[in-house]
């Protein structure tokens, strides 16, 4: 599926961006600070995707609301996090797969440098696990790319309220994370993991190498090793296999 959507086909698709918040999938409110925009005081965004085309979309698409303001963008997920850092956004609109770091990657960097960005994810997976590494990993907003033109900014006015958007399409997953919340917590240790473990967890269970896992989360692979080792020892592993054994019986599970 062609991950190009040209300026036409946003003006096409775009419904009547109002001023209202978007019911959709509010969730308990974020800790970070609330903005209130004005056009005297808009809201700073970043974007960051690897198609130019769609990115440009993007930007005239955010730009005719006249309280958001495009302040830098990038093409990779390092550069991303740089502008992330410089700029401190409010919003971050980030394409899930980017060169040098993905966009969960730069979400997850971002929160480790304790930068207050809201995070929005666009993504072309429309799987259940993609999603749950999006929630455990604390982002506030997730939108399908084929949706991206109608919600976006619903999306974005969402999670500058303090709350969160997930496409509407993926409502059902919502439901079945509860489900599974409640059978993880019957698995000894995998509530210890750290974000960065339990998505380990999930791409060993994809059956990612080492090497693989490295550079989907933009580390070494000594680093891999090492949350491998930890988890192992939170779980209560032992042998070469086990661990990717655990994360093969319990995929259904993780997330």
């Amino acid at each position: 599926m062609s991950k190009k959507i040209n300026d036409t086909q946003f003006r096409e698709k775009q419904t009547d961006a109002d001023n209202s918040l978007s019911p959709h999938h509010p969730l308990t409110p974020s800790p970070l600070h609330r903005s209130t925009p004005s056009p005297h005081h808009p809201i700073s965004i970043v974007i960051a995707d690897d198609h130019p085309i769609f990115r440009q979309g993007l930007r005239q698409l955010i730009e005719k609301q006249p309280c958001f303001q495009v302040v830098a963008e990038a093409e990779d997920g390092e550069t991303a996090l740089n502008l992330l850092a410089t700029h401190a956004p409010t919003v971050a609109v980030l394409d899930l797969n980017m060169p040098k770091l993905d966009g969960f990657s730069v979400a997850e960097r971002a929160r480790q440098m304790k930068l207050p960005v809201r995070i929005v994810i666009l993504t072309m997976h429309k799987d259940e696990l993609h999603f749950n590494e999006a929630i455990s990993l604390g982002v506030q907003g997730y939108v399908i790319k084929d949706s991206a033109a109608t919600e976006v900014i619903d999306c974005i006015k969402t999670v500058i309220s303090g709350r969160e958007y997930f496409s509407p399409a993926l409502s059902s997953f919502l439901l079945n994370r509860g489900r599974r919340s409640a059978q993880t917590e019957k698995l000894p240790g995998v509530g210890d993991l750290t974000p960065t473990e339990r998505r380990v967890l999930v791409l060993l269970s994809e059956l990612k190498t080492t090497k693989e896992i490295a550079a989907e989360l933009g580390v070494s692979p000594r680093t891999v090793d090492n949350h491998r080792a930890h988890i192992c020892s939170k779980l209560d592993l032992q042998g070469s296999h086990a661990l990717t054994k655990f994360a093969l019986q319990h995929k259904g599970e993780l997330g």
